[in-house]
C-alpha cells in the first residue's frame, strides 16, 4: 500500500484542532542529542526528547519529515542512512490566531 492508504484522519472537537496517523518505511536522514524536558505526565517530572528527520523509502525525493521523539525512543540512536520503520502522528493546534503542525514519533523499529 502507498503511503496515502496509512493514513488514519481524526477530528477532534471545536477548538481542538485535527489528528492524523501515518505509518510507513523511512530512512533517517539525522537525529539530534537527546535532552531532558519538564514534563507533567512523566515520572520524576523529567522526560527525554529529540528531533529526527525522517525521508520516505524508495524514493530519491521522496516527502521528509522532522518529528519528534519522545520518552525511550529519543535515547535510541539511529544513523544517517537507517531504514526504519515508523508510526508518525499529525497534530494541528491553533495558538494566538496561528496555527502550528506538531509531528510526533508514536512508534520506531529498525528494518535493516
Amino acid at each position: 500500500p502507498s503511503s496515502k492508504d496509512l493514513v488514519r484522519p481524526y477530528r477532534g472537537g471545536q477548538g481542538e484542532g485535527s489528528i492524523s496517523f501515518m505509518k510507513s518505511i523511512f530512512r533517517v536522514i539525522k537525529q539530534g542529542e537527546p535532552q531532558q524536558v519538564a514534563s507533567q505526565k512523566a515520572e520524576g517530572g523529567q522526560l527525554s526528547k529529540c528531533m529526527i528527520t525522517l525521508q520516505e523509502w524508495g524514493d530519491k525525493y521522496g516527502n521528509t519529515f522532522v518529528c519528534t521523539l519522545l520518552g525511550n525512543s529519543a535515547l535510541c540512536r539511529w544513523s544517517a542512512g537507517d531504514i526504519v520503520l515508523a508510526s508518525l502522528r499529525f497534530q494541528a493546534r491553533e495558538y494566538n490566531g496561528q496555527w502550528y503542525q506538531d509531528i510526533t514519533v508514536n512508534d520506531i523499529l529498525t528494518a535493516n
